[in-house]
């Protein structure tokens, strides 16, 4: 039998062909610096250029409400479906989520205006270099001093301290999260258990001031795709209820404002089988000189044994590299997937290796990650599924 040569191996996805997200023109994170901007605020710029300025703008984002999900379930979203034309300044485009597309990382990116790179929260899990474990960002487990991890001010306190009425809208749940503290604090914060009751809210907040700056979320949606997949009953159901909360707040603004619905992330179903699932545990190839396994499914953190850098990445590109992008620490950063500037603080965060999907595949660690690894949706990835959110405008 012929010895297998290096031909046998397909050439791995080029890192410089993945779609980076729309850095300082067209990203989540561009977006609370462009309203701020437009109010006048110090120290914040207008880096989407389609938007028009407003005195009173609110963001209503919704976990896991993707652009290309939304546009393929009209008849489940008919208000939200006469509102696509609005997106991005009427372009009827959306914008980018950043990478990686996950709930930690864009809401740290909405409230303070940066990217992953600067913020610090690059991915779902990631090393702390200081004590060389694992940190859930989400959950902020095991603990770590959240004004050392992220220092930056949100533009929730820039808006603050130039006079804007900034406020926050959300489940009492996360009023005093390291998360809320790190991405959204400043102003005030308004817990409210229902969707009703923060929509009807969160329009009177935009009324207190001449100028305001309001954030309201609502996380189900992103629990049903989980759970069930973004094509089930149950997220079709949450879509129509998202549907009815974003006209009830839309019909509720007052004089001079701007609602803008957006969303962290889209998702994907992956199906349940070895082709879609490749499990880490499981594969004695992948896991060889590997010291921790970070990110998500579809966005993989990798930290090496020390010395086994070039290894893990060789192998890693051999196994996933039709199937994923990846890249090593240096290359991801140059290619600009975290944003266009690392702080130092932030760069051992990232994988010695990072492997993001391109194809409907995950990366699943069955042991180590039993609830991940269960769920039917995911996230975390380049692709426009994952990327593209909307940025739906209505004004009074």
């Amino acid at each position: 039998m012929a010895q297998p040569t290096a031909w046998d191996h397909p050439e791995p996805l080029a890192v410089e062909t993945a779609p980076v997200p729309e850095y300082g023109s067209g990203s989540l994170a561009d977006l609370l610096p462009t309203l701020a901007a437009g109010m006048g605020v110090p120290g914040t710029t207008a880096a989407i250029p389609e938007l028009t300025p407003a005195d009173r703008a609110c963001v209503f984002l919704i976990d896991g409400l993707g652009w290309e999900q939304l546009k393929a379930h009209p008849e489940d979203a008919p208000f939200l479906t006469s509102l696509l034309g609005s997106s991005r300044g009427g372009t009827g485009r959306p914008i980018t989520a950043g990478y990686p597309a996950t709930t930690a990382v864009s809401l740290a990116s909405v409230g303070t205006g940066l990217p992953p790179g600067a913020h610090g929260l690059p991915g779902y899990t990631v090393r702390n270099p200081a004590t060389g474990e694992l940190m859930n960002q989400l959950r902020w487990q095991p603990y770590t001093e959240p004004g050392a991890w992220q220092p930056y001010p949100t533009v929730f306190q820039l808006a603050h301290e130039a006079g804007v009425h900034a406020a926050q809208v959300s489940s009492p749940t996360f009023e005093n999260t390291p998360l809320t503290k790190v991405a959204l604090s400043g102003g005030t914060f308004l817990g409210r258990l229902t969707g009703e009751d923060r929509m009807d809210l969160a329009a009177e907040q935009l009324a207190v001031g001449d100028r305001a700056l309001v954030y309201t979320y609502y996380a189900e949606l992103d629990g049903a795709g989980h759970r069930y997949g973004v094509d089930s009953d149950t997220w079709r159901g949450q879509l129509m209820c998202v549907d009815r909360l974003v006209q009830r707040l839309a019909e509720q603004l007052p004089p001079r404002s701007a609602l803008y619905v957006t969303a962290d992330h889209g998702m994907v179903d992956i199906p349940f089988d070895e082709q879609h699932r490749i499990d880490f545990d499981e594969d004695w190839e992948l896991r060889a000189g590997v010291a921790l396994l970070g990110g998500e499914g579809r966005a993989r953190h990798v930290y090496a044994l020390p010395g086994a850098e070039n290894d893990v990445l060789t192998c890693w590109r051999e196994v996933l590299g039709e199937q994923f992008w990846v890249a090593s620490r240096d290359e991801a950063i140059a290619a600009g997937w975290f944003g266009p500037r690392i702080d130092d603080r932030v760069y051992a965060r990232i994988g010695d290796v990072v492997a993001a999907a391109r194809d409907d595949v995950l990366l699943i660690a069955s042991q180590r990650e039993p609830k991940e690894s269960a769920m039917v949706a995911n996230h975390g990835s380049m692709t426009p599924a994952e990327q593209f959110v909307p940025l739906l405008e209505v004004r009074s």
